[in-house]
């Protein structure tokens, strides 16, 4: 089997090379976002990671804003699919006790994978973060820890699209 050789990089041209001053404007813009977003999430009770969550997916495809809002589609599908596996695992725990969750993550990721070509739910990053964040939450009740994870994610997703707004246009 052929190596690949590879190539060493070249620095970036000092004219995409950001100055000291847009790397800082860049950083504390995000900084001060992520600040208000994770005030605004405690204010309104639900948790700074699931807002982060969305943050995150928001910036998975951060190339314009409707890629960001593909991105957060495949987020909240993700999150609805985790609660489909949730209801998967209760049925067939009592058949075939402890295989159950492999069963049902194997359905779940045919599922997420098998997205990866269909826009716009194509974002599988997306879809596996939804996937984590349902199963991280450990709700009690499916509807609630839904609609709690969406709202954080809400936030997450404006958060993101804020900061690329605003760093577009005050870092650049």
């Amino acid at each position: 089997m052929a190596q690949q050789i590879m190539k060493p990089t070249t620095p970036a041209p000092a004219e995409t090379t950001p100055s000291r001053s847009q790397f800082i404007r860049f950083t504390v813009i995000a900084a001060v976002i992520a600040a208000v977003a994770a005030l605004l999430s405690e204010s309104l009770g639900v948790h700074a990671w699931a807002m982060f969550v969305g943050w995150v997916a928001w910036f998975t495809r951060p190339a314009s804003a409707t890629q960001g809002l593909h991105s957060m589609l495949s987020l909240w599908a993700g999150m609805l699919l985790a609660a489909g596996g949730h209801f998967i695992v209760a049925f067939l725990s009592s058949h075939i006790g402890m295989a159950a969750l492999p069963v049902a993550v194997f359905v779940l990721a045919c599922v997420a994978v098998g997205m990866r070509t269909t826009p716009p739910l194509n974002n599988m990053i997306a879809w596996f973060l939804g996937l984590i964040a349902f199963f991280a939450l450990e709700s009690d009740n499916v509807l609630t820890g839904l609609l709690t994870l969406v709202a954080a994610s809400v936030i997450g997703g404006a958060a993101g699209y804020a900061c690329q707004r605003l760093q577009g246009r005050f870092a650049s």
